[in-house]
């Protein structure tokens, strides 16, 4: 597998070029002073390094090894702890934690760069620190001062962990029906007692703390969702003075043995009368985790993107060196027995297939990123507003559609490698496995699908859609002849898009059924779509320096081909949509 290199450039020219983040940092006094391009620059080109020559080396054997669970305890495997140690003292953990206790301070759309580089480098690892910045987000939002001064600054140091403890054996996406109890103590506390499952990070040897933050419910809660609040539990009990004191009363009753990700541990945790402290209000606990939500779930949209560039980067070193066959138009190699694979149509189609979904993933990710940036820094109320409604429609498009898009790029480069992409030494079949399971974890794509058509298309009447694609058209319109052949048909699949959201809206009236059977597909042409506006954007900062720099060359032959050859896919996705729901129902269980 060929070495990880950061995507810095492509980075720069997101960033820079074309959203300008740094003049948009400048309106915002709360970033003005911390973050211009000079130290978004440094800040990414340290991530490159720390990530491609520290953590990278250890995927594949972190792989092999993966972690051992033995008498409640979980040892990662070798190199883990040094480099989660080397990484923290970098302050890499609270890159985006508030300056107050300790963070870096930076906005989402560096954070987002940082996360991409992690996850690229390995995703097993980069899991560690994502659930800990999560975490932290929640307790920063809705936490006392207190369990604030107390937790954060040793979090954000990386010297503690995090972990989120939602899901029960019986109860994963509908979290209405935890069992889990919180009873209130004379002293302030809670008693916590449970089991929660598939919990990332729930015990490990990187930290000397974990804090789990639990889902529980009260003794009086309502039934339901309405019913669930939020408790901040620690592995280690903290003394008044900051020092660790005794073990909580819980632990790890087992590690799961999983398709992929096998460096991290995802623990089944058991809660009996453990020591914690409500975070938030009662029964609000979904509330306050949903803080993270937004975030944490852009973040495995980022994960799918970060398999998906190191696919590519072995793929296309793999198909310049590798020769077989010679090209259709003749030698190419003459001084060879054949020539380098990447002549080939169907090896070009694959590649570029990769680097467009890349590409347009990274300026997609970077875009909600700044969503949620302006929606948590910005002085302007109404700007804020806009940018939040953004954040909400667009949140379910960039977890589901970048894993999905993630998965189908790990498996063309796997592809690329013909056998030897099956074979364990070449490191592509990692990549798949451990890809996979960013469409499955933080919500299925199937309920990204259900939350963005059901919720906050046909929920908002089409307010949330529309006044996205209003952007797009106010984009469109203000473009000059010189972007018509990106224009054109971007203008097109938004029609088409407009007319389906339109027809989904009015068919749901009459049949509910109508937006479950409509809202994969329906999340993908609306992906396409926006990754459409992505390319057009790209295409109108590249035009004009192509000959200047083989960079901007490369940016516009990729955006020539996402709009020939991926975006025409919405026309069949559409049709399926417009299928509608009854051929789902012909047949009784029985008949499966």
């Amino acid at each position: 597998m060929a070495d990880y290199k950061a995507p810095l450039r492509d980075m720069r020219f997101v960033l820079n070029e074309v959203f300008d983040a740094p003049k948009l940092w400048q309106t915002m006094p709360a970033l003005a002073e911390v973050v211009d391009a000079e130290t978004a620059e440094a800040i990414l080109e340290e991530a490159g390094k720390i990530t491609a020559n520290s953590i990278a080396p250890l995927n594949r054997s972190g792989d092999e090894e993966g972690c051992r669970w033995v008498d409640g305890a979980v040892t990662t495997p070798a190199g883990y702890p040094e480099a989660y140690r080397l990484y923290a003292e970098g302050g890499w953990v609270g890159v985006g934690g508030d300056p107050a206790y300790g963070g870096m301070g930076m906005p989402k759309a560096i954070s987002a760069q940082v996360e991409e580089m992690m996850n690229s480098a390995s995703l097993a690892f980069g899991l560690y620190p994502m659930l800990t910045s999560g975490a932290c987000l929640s307790i920063y939002a809705h936490a006392s001062e207190e369990l604030k001064q107390k937790y954060l600054p040793n979090m954000y140091a990386g010297v503690w962990s995090g972990s989120m403890c939602l899901t029960e054996p019986h109860a994963g996406t509908d979290l209405g029906i935890i069992r889990t109890k919180a009873e209130p103590q004379a002293d302030g506390s809670y008693k916590v007692s449970g089991t929660k499952i598939f919990i990332t990070g729930g015990e490990h040897d990187l930290t000397d703390n974990i804090i789990h933050l639990v889902l529980a419910k009260l003794p009086d809660a309502p039934a339901g969702s309405r019913g669930i609040s939020l408790f901040l539990v620690p592995k280690v009990m903290v003394n008044e003075d900051g020092s660790l004191g005794e073990r909580n009363s819980l632990g790890c009753g087992s590690i799961e043995h999983k398709m992929g990700i096998q460096a991290s541990a995802t623990c089944v945790m058991n809660f009996d009368g453990a020591t914690g402290w409500m975070v938030g209000e009662p029964n609000k606990g979904l509330a306050a985790m949903f803080t993270m939500m937004n975030y944490e779930r852009l973040g495995v949209g980022i994960q799918g993107l970060a398999t998906g560039e190191r696919s590519y980067q072995s793929a296309i070193e793999y198909a310049r060196e590798r020769i077989q066959s010679r090209a259709p138009t003749g030698p190419v190699a003459q001084e060879k027995a054949a020539d380098p694979i990447i002549v080939h149509p169907d090896v070009r189609r694959m590649l570029l297939t990769m680097k467009a979904l890349n590409e347009g993933g990274r300026a997609f990710s970077s875009y909600v990123a700044l969503q949620l940036d302006i929606a948590k820094f910005s002085d302007d109320a109404e700007a804020r507003q806009r940018a939040e409604a953004q954040v909400a429609l667009l949140t379910p498009v960039a977890k589901a559609f970048l894993t999905d898009m993630g998965l189908e790029t790990t498996v063309h480069g796997q592809q690329v490698f013909g056998g030897h992409g099956f074979i364990r030494e070449w490191g592509q079949e990692q990549l798949v496995r451990d890809c996979r399971i960013t469409q499955i974890y933080e919500g299925t794509n199937g309920i990204q699908a259900l939350d963005l058509l059901g919720r906050k298309v046909v929920g908002s009447g089409g307010e949330l859609y529309s006044a996205f694609a209003e952007e797009i058209r106010g984009f469109c319109a203000a473009a000059g002849s010189e972007l018509e052949e990106f224009t054109a048909p971007l203008k097109a699949a938004l029609e088409n898009l407009d007319a389906l959201t339109a027809s989904v809206i009015d068919s749901a009236k009459r049949n509910p059924n109508e937006i479950g059977a409509a809202s994969v597909e329906y999340l993908h042409v609306f992906g396409y779509t926006a990754y459409a506006y992505m390319w057009a954007r790209m295409a109108e900062a590249a035009l004009g320096k192509e000959a200047q720099d083989d960079f901007y060359a490369s940016k516009l032959g990729t955006a020539r081909f996402y709009f020939a050859r991926l975006l025409p896919r919405i026309h069949s996705l559409s049709a399926t949509v417009r299928a509608g729901s009854e051929s789902l129902y012909l047949l009784d269980a029985a008949q499966f």
